[in-house]
């Protein structure tokens, strides 16, 4: 759980405290709102890719699923989901050593995961766009943003998680 007070929200952004796997708590946090943005991730023991998972399977997938169901009351129609490099039709494009390496790992429940929220955004009757970071850093916002669509120019190898949330 996070801490509240920690939390720096900008001008004209309102704090509704809840958890994004308590349907009741996401249509709170959705009242009067035109669009959403999920950032969600599973959680894991630690920020290393390769620890001990702590959330649900398929706690993302359940939460988007919750979250569409919301938007459909609402009558919202828009919402951006942030994923992850090589899910859904990014999949081809992965590296063949790091498919098998995904597949052998404990990241394969992550993508999993990540599949079966881009399969529901995907049948859903919204506006959506699925954005799909590479591999995260730590380093500060300020690197030149560059973004492609699905099967252009090949994306970089990192990008921040500060640049990520600017975009």
């Amino acid at each position: 759980m996070r801490n509240p007070e920690a939390v720096q929200a900008p001008a004209g952004v309102e704090l509704v405290q809840g958890t994004p796997s308590n349907i009741d708590d996401i249509r709170k946090a959705a009242q009067g709102s035109e669009a959403v943005i999920s950032a969600l991730n599973n959680s894991r023991a630690s920020d290393n890719p390769w620890a001990k998972p702590v959330s649900s399977p398929m706690f993302m997938t359940d939460v988007t699923r919750d979250t569409l169901t919301v938007m459909g009351e609402q009558h919202i129609r828009r919402i951006v989901v942030t994923s992850t490099q090589g899910v859904g039709d990014d999949w081809a494009r992965i590296n063949p050593v790091f498919k098998a390496l995904i597949n052998a790992s404990i990241l394969k429940a992550a993508y999993d995961d990540h599949r079966g929220v881009d399969q529901l955004v995907r049948a859903s009757d919204t506006d959506w766009t699925l954005a799909r970071p590479v591999a995260l850093s730590n380093k500060p916002a300020g690197a030149p943003l560059r973004t492609t669509k699905t099967g252009t120019d090949k994306p970089g190898t990192r990008i921040s998680r500060a640049d990520v949330a600017d975009c």
